[in-house]
């Protein structure tokens, strides 16, 4: 959401971390500007390492359980327990995180991390991995991402202060999704040249960066952010903080949908490269990395922008879940492959518009429970989206459940759209502008008057 002149998307939130810029706007600055500052070098370093042995696992776990299994659904059943932790412990996580350190809570997440990677590494190795196994791995990390999440996220304005945090955000974004160009690359070579126990032995290790990241940062050079007490009622708290606020609120109702409904790739594409084409583990490598492609964009170009744009959260979600349709129909697997590059794109947009949105508009003081609330939404429908999804793609095949996923999602983004457009006061106004047609969301005082010019 902007939060300068002409930004008539939604209600402006009270914003605590972005700074005017000359004319009223929020400061543009360059793609790269917060890698200036070391301890975030140092973070955004180690995150790239970890990331890249993250989106190994990610291939290796899913391909391991549809070998297992021969299901997708068991496939959705190991996406599901892994984010199941968010959403029954997510918004006390945040709770937790307000009150600790954010740097030392993050060195216990990582480590942790790093103990289930190798120990499921471990098991795969000696060929006594079971697919039980592979779910108690996937919850026990979900376990950790509970305090992980939250910590990650709101410890990026700590390191880089509010000038910035959107940039940051962004470039955070952009970190992941250009792991997902090497990891799962590399994973496919993996699995199909010595097997996926090393590609889980690869990701344990990875977290060696981070962990050495954190550790060399200068603690003197973060900026203090006041820490919650302990105290009663701080989860119900950020509920009503969050529930005052319309423009905090419905961004996170539609990632919520997008998340449960739409982003349930590791069902989809090992069905679409196993079942429908026919391919093996090179294929599915090959879906990810070209949505990986168009998440990379994607994430680059919400950090160029100065600003985030409520109406570009929902153009955005609308054409992310019109891709998925297209996708569902594709006839080739050159064609479908070639489509995850714009779904990676629009589902990143999505993803990058709408956290950058929340966090410039939380109080530093709620940003750990705000942002728990976030990820527990998005990646909490997980629980509830995987088995959905595996169970329409077993039953009615993984066509049906893709579609299903776009068009809920699509659904959600035009409904959230005017639920906005409707609490800010906004009108459809449809006008020409050097000879085009031009609809817009304009407020209800500026309808006549545009409206007469037209």
């Amino acid at each position: 959401m902007s939060t300068g002149p002409g930004a008539h998307s939604a209600p402006a939130p009270t914003t605590h971390d972005s700074p005017p810029g000359p004319s009223g706007g929020t400061r543009r600055s360059s793609m790269f500007s917060s890698l200036r500052v070391r301890n975030y070098r140092l973070f955004f370093a180690g995150q790239v390492v970890s990331n890249i042995g993250t989106w190994m696992q990610r291939i290796a776990q899913d391909w391991l359980v549809l070998s297992l299994t021969g299901s997708a659904t068991a496939v959705g059943v190991t996406t599901a327990l892994q984010f199941l932790p968010m959403l029954l412990f997510g918004l006390y996580g945040g709770v937790l995180v307000d009150r600790w350190p954010k740097r030392r809570t993050l060195l216990f997440t990582q480590l942790a991390m790093a103990v289930t990677g190798i120990a499921l590494a471990l098991l795969t190795l000696s060929g006594h991995v079971e697919v039980w196994h592979v779910y108690v791995a996937a919850f026990a990390v979900g376990l950790a991402t509970v305090l992980d999440n939250p910590a990650r996220q709101s410890f990026v304005s700590e390191m880089v202060g509010p000038d910035q945090l959107q940039n940051a955000v962004s470039l955070n974004s952009a970190n992941f999704q250009s792991a997902r160009l090497v990891g799962p690359a590399v994973a496919g070579l993996m699995i199909t040249g010595v097997g996926t126990g090393w590609a889980f032995l690869a990701n344990g290790l990875s977290f060696v960066a981070p962990i050495a990241g954190l550790l060399l940062m200068r603690g003197r050079e973060l900026h203090a952010v006041r820490r919650a007490p302990r105290g009663k009622g701080q989860l119900r708290e950020g509920l009503h903080y969050v529930a005052g606020r319309p423009d905090l609120i419905w961004p996170i109702v539609l990632v919520g949908f997008v998340g449960t409904f739409g982003f349930n790739f590791p069902v989809y594409l090992s069905a679409f490269a196993d079942d429908v084409f026919h391919a093996g583990a090179g294929s599915y490598s090959l879906f990810n990395t070209l949505m990986a492609v168009g998440s990379l964009a994607g994430a680059l170009l919400a950090a160029r922008r100065g600003t985030s744009r409520m109406r570009v959260l929902i153009a955005a979600a609308v054409a992310f879940g019109v891709m998925e349709l297209v996708a569902a129909a594709a006839p080739s697997l050159w064609l479908f492959a070639l489509l995850m590059a714009p779904i990676g794109m629009f589902g990143m947009t999505v993803n990058v518009t709408a956290n950058t949105t929340i966090q410039m508009g939380t109080d530093p003081a709620m940003r750990g429970r705000v942002m728990a609330l976030y990820m527990m939404v998005f990646l909490g429908g997980s629980p509830v989206g995987a088995p959905i999804a595996g169970w329409i793609t077993d039953a009615y095949g993984v066509r049906a459940g893709l579609a299903a996923g776009g068009a809920v999602s699509a659904l959600a983004a035009a409904v959230v759209g005017l639920v906005l457009a409707r609490v800010g006061g906004l009108r459809l106004s449809v006008g020409w502008r050097h000879g085009h047609p031009v609809l817009r969301f304009v407020p209800r005082e500026r309808r006549k008057e545009l409206s007469a010019a037209v």
